[in-house]
């Protein structure tokens, strides 16, 4: 657990959008993790434990009182196809170890999006579902 905050933290830093530790190529440890979860091990390296972004080797936008964030459909796409340095957490897992990212299924991305929109003065009720998730557009997949 340890481990991989630290990893993330490393991953942050060096503004890198993977890493070269297959720990980190593998969403196996989170199993029936919540949104919660997930944001803690995959997200706030990045985007801080409160959402409140990052700036410094690279720009990592503000979750909290995101105006954008109104859109699930955009908070969707965003961790399925990735945007600006943020890798594709949607790839299809046989291409997982090819891109040295993190695989999350459409349950997963509909939980993070969930938790995301609800948290940090974010007040998005609606809900989304992995059957949402999983008519968006998915990168990898003709």
């Amino acid at each position: 657990m340890k481990r991989l905050g630290a990893l993330l933290l490393a991953v942050s830093l060096a503004g890198a959008a993977a890493a070269d530790d297959s720990a980190f190529t593998s969403s196996a440890g989170l199993g029936s993790a919540g949104g919660a979860e997930i944001y803690s091990h995959i997200c706030q390296g990045c985007h801080m434990p409160e959402g409140r972004g990052a700036v410094g080797a690279g720009h990592y936008p503000t979750l909290a009182g995101n105006a954008a964030l109104v859109s699930w459909q955009y908070v969707a796409i965003t961790v399925l196809n990735g945007k600006n340095g943020m890798p594709a957490f949607g790839l299809p897992a046989d291409q997982v170890m090819e891109t040295r990212t993190v695989h999350l299924s459409d349950a997963q991305i509909a939980d993070v999006v969930n938790y995301v929109r609800s948290s940090f003065g974010n007040r998005h009720k609606d809900k989304i579902a992995a059957s949402q998730v999983a008519a968006l557009p998915h990168p990898g997949v003709p």
